[in-house]
């Protein structure tokens, strides 16, 4: 297949791009700044001056758009949170715009969404059928335009899917890095109360579950990006501690959070608990259902 990311240098398009290539496809990585072909991986320039990729992309299987400004970087200022949303739908933009212009559409368009969509809760359970109740927070507002952006690929005909991504688990970024640095002082413990849902999945499922969107021509629309069983902080913490054989002891309290990290604390004190439902009902498989599996097997590579 001739796969084309956007966004593919990050996290989890590097996993993408080393295991789409591992298989024998080619990928065309769009960016500012391109670099010479190496291997399956191709670099187009796009979101530039001049920048024209429908000129130099050859027929595409799918065009995954991963783009955006990181939501788990630096305060939320204003200005921050400017940049998290148009970023985002600058990058989808270009992306239907891209769409527009080739002569052969890609069967299938991969907008990133995020469960953020749900807005936060600890008793409820979130799937892909659930009726949104319009109150939004920061986050939610944002999943909600970027998504109706990237709707606009369904006007050309094309399937479209948006994975909502829950907490990815990996040990080369994202968020587990900075989870584990308490601990790896002897200073873990629970954040807030410790009774926050966090919907996580591995980054090999991650990987895996965009794949299955590729090849799964039923699957449109949204489709949850987590693990079938979500846990509470706590409980996370717990497996954590037990792993690396350090102490799960010393509570970091929700105002000190609030204070150093302002807004953006809700990514560590809020949570949803999220079920992959539309996947596991058209036959996925998890790798990693639980997240001890999942954490034994990052952790133990370190």
């Amino acid at each position: 297949m001739n796969i084309a990311i956007a966004g593919g240098t990050g996290l989890i398009g590097t996993a993408l791009t080393h295991h789409f290539t591992s298989q024998g496809h080619q990928v065309f990585i769009l960016t500012r700044t391109p670099q010479e072909q190496k291997g399956n991986v191709n670099y187009i320039q796009w979101l530039m001056p001049g920048s024209k990729p429908e000129e130099k992309l050859p027929p595409l299987d799918a065009l995954i758009n991963l783009a955006g400004d990181s939501i788990g970087s630096g305060r939320w200022t204003q200005q921050k949170k400017e940049r998290i949303l148009n970023s985002r739908l600058s990058a989808t933009s270009a992306a239907i715009s891209l769409l527009e212009q080739l002569e052969r559409k890609p069967s299938v368009f991969i907008n990133a969404s995020a469960i953020g969509v749900y807005g936060h809760s600890f008793t409820e359970t979130f799937t892909e059928d659930h009726a949104d109740d319009g109150k939004g927070n920061f986050l939610k507002d944002v999943v909600i335009y970027w998504e109706n952006e990237a709707k606009k690929a369904e006007l050309l005909d094309i399937r479209t899917v948006f994975p909502r991504l829950g907490l990815v688990l990996d040990q080369q970024g994202g968020a587990l890095p900075k989870m584990l640095l308490p601990y790896r002082f002897f200073a873990g413990g629970n954040l807030g109360t410790g009774n926050q849902w966090y919907s996580w999945v591995h980054i090999d499922d991650v990987v895996r579950m965009f794949e299955f969107a590729i090849q799964k021509q039923q699957i449109h629309g949204a489709m949850n990006v987590t693990a079938p069983h979500p846990v509470k902080m706590k409980e996370m913490g717990q497996v954590i501690s037990s792993i690396l054989k350090r102490p799960h002891w010393l509570p970091v309290p929700s105002l000190a959070l609030k204070i150093v990290l302002g807004e953006m604390s809700s990514l560590l004190l809020e949570g949803q608990r999220v079920l992959p439902e539309k996947a596991l009902r058209h036959g996925y498989q998890f790798t990693y259902p639980t997240v001890n599996k999942a954490l034994v097997q990052i952790l133990k590579k370190q």
